[in-house]
């Protein structure tokens, strides 16, 4: 089954909904799912938040591409505020790879 999601964030927040009542599933649900708050998973209608996003998407048998194509760019990576913070939360400082991250990592140990 292939969603046309609308354009309107508000609408397209609405035909999720919908679309996981089909499905058998909730907001509520994912939330219990991912052993987070049902305010978590709500907040991904208005903030990033990757971990819901997929979970969401994922349910819905579709990519969080096709749910909030204004968060990524058009080669398909993810549109970000703040660039690598993910990577370094995550621990991929490594010296051997030449990310912006692992640069931030580096000098932040030498300082």
């Amino acid at each position: 089954m292939n969603i046309k999601f609308p354009s309107d964030p508000e609408q397209r927040w609405e035909c999720v909904k919908y679309q996981l009542r089909l499905r058998g599933s909730s907001l509520a649900a994912i939330a219990q799912e991912l052993d987070v708050t049902r305010n978590a998973v709500i907040n991904a209608k208005r903030i990033r938040y990757p971990r819901v996003e997929r979970a969401i998407a994922r349910k819905l048998n579709v990519s969080p591409r096709d749910i909030w194509p204004e968060r990524w760019q058009s080669d398909g990576a993810p549109r970000r505020e703040r660039p690598n913070v993910g990577e370094r939360k995550a621990g991929y400082c490594h010296k051997d790879t030449k990310s912006n991250a692992i640069a931030h990592c580096q000098m932040a140990r030498s300082a």
